[in-house]
C-alpha cells in the first residue's frame, strides 16, 4: 500500500537531528494537526471551496481513509521521538540548555601583550585548515591591561585541527578549556567533573552539638532567641586579641584586600572604605544577591559593633566572580587575577576550592599571583572529618590553607583534613592546613543591614584573611614590599600559633593563630628562611600522628616526612649545601636519613622530604634518638643590595627506635599500584554512594584508611608503605602483603617475583578486591561541562584484569558481578558493598559464599541519576566472596570487598575479618570458623564464565605507573635499592604494554580522559582520539536512521522499537478492516450530493 504522506510530516522527518547539532527546535508536531489549505494546489483548494458550498459534508471517504493511513504510517515515528526524548541521551549537554556545536577555550600564551597584540597574531598565525574560529571579547576591567591568554570559540568539528595548528604557532603556551565552576552550599549533591564548593552554610538549631547536620539555608538572620544564645559568645574578633592591636592604632589602614566572591553593595552600612566593585561575570551588576561575599567583606573589615570585622579600615576591592547562579568560568578568574596583579592588592581571600590540583591554568595562575608578592589566604574544603580531602588551592604551599574549629578548641567535623595528595605513591604529603581558625556560627554582615551566622571554612578563610589585613598594617607602608610576602606573613603565623590539646598536625596544622604573638614576631622581622614544621618530635602523641603512632626499626621501609620550606627572603631561593643530619648522642649515627628537596624554591616555598632509616647494626637498638637537620637556603640581592640574601635552616629531630620486629607482625602495605582523581576518573568503590562519584582521598593508610592503621596498631603490628613496584622490598622481612582496592597494572617481573615470594619465600598475600563491570563503566560515563569533554572510568573500584593476572600463578580468579548484602560469619555482622566475586580458586582451598544481591546495572547513564533507585535487583543467590589457600611455604587470602576497610562511605567495617586474615597469611593461625571442613574445596572451583576483560578504548597508559613505564625502585624504597630494579631482577630494558590498546600519541595532559570511538571529547585538544579496534563491541557504533546508534538499538531502543512496530501494525489492519466495511457506492460525490439535496 503506498502511502502519501501529508507535508507537515515531511517537515517533521526533516526536523529530526542529533541532539548535539545546533539547529533550531522544530515546531511541535501533533496528530490534531491538519494540513491548511496552502498545503494543496490552488486547484484542489478551489474545488474543495466548491463543496464547502454546495453543503457542509464530512470529508470524502476515500480522502479520509488515506489521511488515516498516512497519520497511522507516522504514529510509529512520533512515538520513537517521544521516547528518545525520555530515554537518556548519550550526547554532550550544553551551556544553557540549548544545543551548541562550538565549545570556548583557553589559549596561554608565553608572554603578556595586548588583546589586540594576540589577536592579530592569531590572525595571521592560523592557517586556512585550521577550521573557523571565533575571538571572544572579554569586557572587563581587565582589558586595560596586558593579559597572557586569550578566549576563542572553536567548532568542535574543526577542533583537533585548529588545536595542531596552534601549538605549532611560537607564542602559545598551551590550550585548555574554559572550565566552568559551579559552587554551592554545602549539599549532598555534589558536581561531576571539576568541582567548587562555597564552604559555608548555616546550621539550624543545632546549639552546642559539633556533629549536628548542616543546613542548605544560608539566609536567615540572627534574632530570637539564637541571636541571644550567640551574643552570650564574644566575638571572634575578640577570642583572636585583635583589640590589642586597635588599641595602638592598627586597623589595616593602607592595606588591600582584595575579595573574589559575590560582591557586595556600594552603600553597604557596614563598611567605610569600599574602594572599587568590579563584575567579572556574564551578570550586568556588581551587588551581591546571594549575601555570601557581604558576609566575607563583613568577617574581614565590618565595622558593626553587633558583627564588627578585624581590619574595619582595610581598602576593600570586591571582584564578584560569582553569578547569582553561583556559577563562574576559569576565564573569569584568569582575568581578574590579572586584574589584582595589576592593581596591586596586597591579600586575596578565595573562599572556594576544589579537588583538582591538576587544573594547570588556575593552579599555575595563583603561583604567578603569590609570586607577585600578593597573600592569598583559602579555605581548606568542608569534606571533612574525612582524610585526605584538601582543596586546592588552599593545598598549595604558597597559599594559607584555613581549616576550622569549633568555639571548644575541637576540629569542626566539616572541616577537611590532611595530608596534601599531589606526592602519592611515591613520596607523602605534606602538612595542610596551615593553622584552624573558628568556623562555627561566626558573625557577619547581612546583604543590606544587620547581621547573621554562617558556619564552614569559608568562613574560617576570611577570619584569618581579616588578622592578616590587620597584621600587614603593622609594617609601615613604605617597608611594606620589601618585608611582607606569603612566605614571611605565614611564617608569623604558623611560629606564632597555639598548638590545640587532641588533634594531630594533619587535622590543625600549627594550630590557632595568635595575633599578639603574630605582631611580636612581624615588628622586629629581617628577612629570612625556615621549615614549617620545624621541630619533628615523633614522640609527641597525638600531635605527630601517624608518626607517633609506630616507631622505627632497622630492616624497615624509610619513613618520609615532607616539611615546608619557607623563604622569607625572596620569591626564588636555592638549597646551598645539601641538608646534614647532625644526632645529640653517637648512638644517633644508628638513623640514616636522606633528603629530597625543591631545585628551585618558587614562589616563596618549597619542600624538604626526610627519608629516615634505621642501619641493620641497629636491630637490638631500643630507646630515643634525637638531632638536628640543617640546611643553608640563599636568594638572589633584593633591590638596593649587593650581596645574595642567605639563611641557615634548623630543625629539631626526635624519634623512638625499638628492636625489629618479629616477620609475622610486619605488614606492607602496597601503595604503588593505586591511581586516584586526578589525573584520571577513578569511580567510587561504593556504587550505593551517589554524592561523591570520584575517588580522590588517596588511598593511604593515613589518608581513607587511617582507622584500618590505627586498629592494625592497636592489634600490635607494625605497617610500613611501598610505593615502588613489587620487585623492591624483601620478602623474607614480611608476615604480609596487604593489597587493596588497587587500579594500576603489574611488571610481568612483579608478577614472577610475587609468585617465587609466596611459594618460596613463605609471604603471606591478603587481596581486597572491588566491582569491576565494563558495561557499568560504560553507562558511568558522562561529558563533563566544565572542561568539555567526556568522561568515562580508567577501570572499575580495582582492576580485576590486573589481579586476575597477578593471582592467576596460584589458580584465582576473580569475576565480574556487582554484589551487595549484609551477611554475618560467627555472629559478625558484615555488609557486602558492590564486590565481586570468585569465579576460580584451586583445591585443597577455603570457600566461602553468601546470598548477595547481584545487580550488574547499578551505575547509570550520568544523564539520568534518578533511574538508578528504580532499577529493581535480581534475587539472592549464593556467591562466593572470600577464599583462603596455602601456597607453598605461603597463605593466600582474598576478598571481594575493601569498601568495609575504607572509611570514605564505610557502612559496617570488616577489621575483624582483616585481623583473622592477617592472623593467619602472616603467622599460619586458623579461625576455626574460617576454615571448617564443610568450606574445604575437594576440586577446583572454575565458574564458565569469560573473566573480566580490560577496555581496549581507554589510554590506561596516561595514568598508569607501569604501562609504558621503566621498571625502577623509587626514593620511598630502601636506600640500597634506589634507583634499580629492585632484589633479584637483572636490567632488561622493557616496559610494560597492554596488547588490546592500540597506541597512536601519548598526551601532553595528565589530566583528563582521551576520547574513545564513542566520540568523546578530549581536554584541549592536547589528546587525539584512541580508537580500539573495530571488532570490540563498544566501538561498533553504526548509526540507524541517523539518530540511533548500535549499541541503542540493543538496549533502550529494543523495547520501544518492538512496540511502535506493533502498533503500526495493529493500526494498518484496523484501517483495512474500516475500509472493507465502508466500500464506496457506485456512483460520483457529485451525483450523490445532487439526490440529497
Amino acid at each position: 500500500m503506498l502511502l502519501v504522506l501529508p507535508p507537515v510530516s515531511v517537515v517533521g522527518i526533516r526536523a529530526v537531528r542529533p541532539r548535539h547539532r545546533n539547529t533550531r527546535r522544530p515546531r511541535a508536531l501533533c496528530l490534531s494537526c491538519r494540513p491548511t489549505h496552502r498545503s494543496f494546489p490552488a486547484s484542489h483548494r478551489a474545488g474543495a471551496a466548491d463543496l464547502r458550498r454546495i453543503a457542509p459534508m464530512p470529508p470524502a471517504p476515500m480522502a479520509a481513509e488515506k489521511r488515516r493511513a498516512a497519520y497511522a504510517a507516522f504514529l510509529p515515528l512520533l512515538l520513537l521521538l517521544a521516547l528518545r526524548r525520555l530515554l537518556p541521551s548519550s550526547d554532550p549537554p550544553a551551556r544553557g540548555g540549548e544545543e551548541t556545536l562550538a565549545s570556548r577555550y583557553v589559549v596561554r600564551f608565553l608572554e603578556y601583550r595586548s588583546a589586540d597584540d594576540h589577536r592579530e597574531y592569531l590572525e595571521g598565525g592560523l592557517p586556512r585548515e585550521a577550521g573557523p574560529w571565533r575571538w571572544v571579547e572579554r569586557r572587563n576591567p581587565a582589558a586595560a591591561h596586558p593579559t597572557d591568554f586569550a578566549v576563542l570559540e572553536i567548532r568542535d568539528a574543526h577542533r583537533d585541527a585548529f588545536f595542531e595548528a596552534v601549538r605549532a604557532l611560537a607564542r602559545v603556551r598551551d590550550v585548555h578549556p574554559d572550565a566552568s565552576h559551579s559552587r554551592a552550599a554545602l549539599s549532598a549533591d555534589r558536581a561531576r567533573g571539576k568541582r567548587f564548593t562555597a564552604m559555608s552554610f548555616e546550621e539550624e538549631g543545632r546549639g552546642d552539638d559539633d556533629d549536628a547536620v548542616p543546613s542548605n539555608n544560608a539566609s536567615s538572620s540572627s534574632g530570637g532567641p539564637r541571636r541571644k544564645l550567640q551574643m552570650r559568645r564574644p566575638h571572634v574578633t575578640s577570642l583572636f586579641g585583635a583589640a590589642q592591636l586597635w588599641e595602638r592604632g592598627f586597623t589595616g589602614r593602607k592595606v588591600k584586600m582584595a575579595i573574589f566572591d559575590t560582591g557586595i553593595r556600594a552603600d553597604h552600612p557596614h563598611f567605610r572604605n569600599i574602594k572599587e566593585r568590579t563584575n567579572w561575570t556574564n551578570e550586568d551588576t556588581l551587588n551581591d544577591n546571594l549575601g555570601h561575599g557581604t558576609f566575607v567583606a563583613g568577617v574581614i573589615a565590618g565595622q558593626d559593633p553587633e558583627c564588627p570585622g578585624f581590619a574595619p579600615n582595610t581598602e576593600i576591592y570586591a571582584f564578584r566572580v560569582f553569578t547569582d547562579a553561583q556559577i563562574s568560568y576559569t576565564s573569569w578568574f584568569l582575568d581578574a587575577f590579572n586584574y589584582a596583579m595589576a592593581t596591586g592588592m596586597d591579600v586575596l581571600n578565595l573562599s572556594i576550592g576544589g579537588p583538582d590540583y591538576l587544573d594547570l591554568p588556575f593552579v599555575e595562575k595563583v603561583w604567578e599571583l603569590t609570586a607577585n608578592n600578593i597573600i592569598m589566604v583559602s579555605a581548606i574544603g568542608n569534606d571533612g572529618p574525612l582524610y585526605g580531602t584538601l582543596n586546592n588551592p588552599a593545598d598549595q604551599s604558597d597559599v594559607i590553607g584555613v581549616g576550622g574549629i569549633d568555639y571548644n578548641n575541637h576540629i569542626a567535623s566539616f572541616s577537611s583534613r590532611g595530608m596534601t595528595t599531589w606526592e602519592l605513591p611515591h613520596g607523602y604529603g605534606r602538612v595542610k592546613p596551615d593553622v584552624v581558625a573558628y568556623s562555627r556560627d561566626i558573625m557577619g554582615s547581612k546583604t543590606s543591614t544587620g547581621c547573621k551566622t554562617l558556619s564552614g571554612t569559608s568562613v574560617a578563610s576570611p577570619v584569618v584573611a581579616g588578622a592578616v589585613c590587620l597584621l600587614v598594617s603593622v609594617i609601615p607602608e613604605d617597608k611594606r614590599k620589601s618585608i611582607l610576602n606569603p612566605a614571611s606573613m605565614k611564617q608569623a603565623l604558623v611560629e606564632g600559633a597555639s598548638k590545640l590539646v587532641g588533634p594531630n598536625i594533619y587535622e590543625q596544622g600549627a594550630g590557632k593563630p595568635d595575633l599578639w604573638q603574630s605582631y611580636e614576631i612581624l615588628k622586629n622581622y629581617q628577612p629570612r628562611a625556615s621549615v614549617f614544621p620545624n621541630m619533628l618530635d615523633f614522640t609527641d602523641c597525638p600531635y605527630f600522628w601517624p608518626f607517633c603512632r609506630q616507631p622505627l626499626y632497622a630492616g624497615a621501609m624509610p619513613v618520609v616526612f615532607n616539611a615546608t620550606i619557607l623563604n622569607g627572603m625572596g620569591v626564588i631561593g636555592y638549597v646551598k649545601d645539601p641538608p646534614v643530619w647532625q644526632p645529640s648522642e653517637d648512638v644517633g649515627n644508628l638513623l640514616t636519613v636522606h633528603f629530597t628537596y625543591s631545585d628551585t624554591i618558587w614562589p616563596w616555598t618549597g619542600y624538604l622530604a626526610l627519608h629516615m632509616q634505621v642501619k641493620d647494626e641497629g636491630s637490638q637498638f631500643s630507646g630515643i634518638i634525637s638531632g638536628n637537620v640543617t640546611l643553608s637556603i640563599y636568594s638572589p640581592a633584593a633591590e638596593g643590595e649587593s650581596s645574595p640574601r642567605s639563611s641557615t635552616c634548623v630543625l629539631y629531630l626526635k624519634v623512638r627506635v625499638v628492636q625489629t620486629p618479629v616477620r609475622s607482625r610486619r605488614i606492607l602495605w602496597d601503595q604503588f599500584h593505586n591511581i586516584k582523581y586526578p589525573s584520571g576518573y577513578v569511580p567510587r568503590d561504593s556504587l550505593n554512594v551517589n554524592n561523591d562519584i570520584l575517588d580522590w582521598h588517596g588511598d593511604h593508610l593515613h589518608t581513607n584508611f587511617h582507622i584500618l592503621f590505627n586498629m592494625l596498631r592497636d592489634a600490635g603490628y607494625y605497617i610500613e608503605t611501598l610505593g615502588s613496584p613489587l620487585t623492591c622490598f624483601d620478602a623474607s622481612n614480611y608476615g604480609t602483603l596487604l593489597m587493596v582496592d588497587l587500579e594500576d597494572e603489574y611488571f610481568s617481573e612483579e608478577i614472577q617475583k610475587l609468585r617465587d615470594d609466596v611459594v618460596h619465600k613463605g609471604l603471606g598475600l591478603a587481596v581486597f578486591a572491588e566491582w569491576y563491570h565494563v558495561d557499568t563503566m560504560v553507562k558511568m560515563t558522562f561529558f563533563d561541562e566544565n572542561t568539555r569533554s567526556w568522561w568515562s572510568p580508567l577501570t572499575g573500584g580495582a582492576n580485576i584484569p590486573a589481579l586476575n593476572e597477578l593471582l592467576a600463578p596460584f589458580g584465582i580468579a576473580f569475576g565480574d558481578k556487582i554484589l551487595s548484602g549484609d551477611f554475618s560469619i560467627n555472629g559478625e555482622q558484615s555488609h557486602y558493598a558492590s564486590g565481586t566475586d570468585i569465579v576460580q580458586f584451586p583445591a585443597g582451598g577455603f570457600l566461602h559464599g553468601f546470598e548477595l544481591q547481584e545487580d550488574p546495572k547499578t551505575a547509570q547513564n550520568s544523564s539520568t541519576p534518578d533511574t538508578q533507585n528504580s532499577q529493581s535487583q535480581e534475587k539472592s543467590k549464593l556467591s562466593s566472596i572470600l577464599g583462603m589457600l596455602e601456597a607453598g611455604e605461603g597463605r593466600i587470602a582474598v576478598y571481594g570487598d575493601s569498601n568495609c576497610l575504607d572509611s570514605s562511605h564505610m557502612v559496617t567495617n570488616c577489621y575483624w575479618l582483616l585481623r583473622k586474615i592477617v592472623e593467619f597469611a602472616g603467622n599460619g593461625l586458623r579461625d576455626p570458623v574460617l576454615f571448617s571442613e564443610a568450606t574445604r574445596l575437594k576440586f577446583p572451583v572454575f565458574e564458565n564464565t569469560q573473566k573480566p576483560l580490560r577496555r581496549p578504548d581507554v589510554n590506561f597508559s596516561m595514568f598508569s605507573s607501569v604501562i609504558g613505564k621503566e621498571l625502577i625502585c623509587h626514593q620511598d624504597s630502601r636506600f640500597e635499592v634506589w634507583g634499580t630494579k629492585g632484589y633479584g631482577i637483572q636490567p632488561t630494558g622493557t616496559t610494560r604494554k597492554l596488547p588490546e590498546y592500540q597506541k597512536n600519541e601519548v598526551s601532553s595532559s595528565p589530566n583528563r580522559l582521551i576520547k574513545s570511538s564513542y566520540k568523546r571529547q578530549d581536554e584541549a585538544g592536547l589528546q587525539k582520539s584512541i580508537l580500539a579496534p573495530s571488532a570490540n563491541k563498544f566501538d561498533d557504533k553504526r548509526d540507524y536512521f541517523g539518530f540511533i546508534s548500535h549499541e541503542e538499538v540493543a538496549s533502550q531502543w529494543m523495547v520501544p522499537a518492538c512496540f511502535a512496530v506493533t502498533t503500526c501494525i495493529l493500526v494498518y489492519l484496523s484501517c483495512r478492516a474500516q475500509q472493507r466495511r465502508r466500500r464506496p457506492r457506485k456512483g460520483s460525490a457529485t451525483g450523490r450530493l445532487s439526490s440529497s439535496v
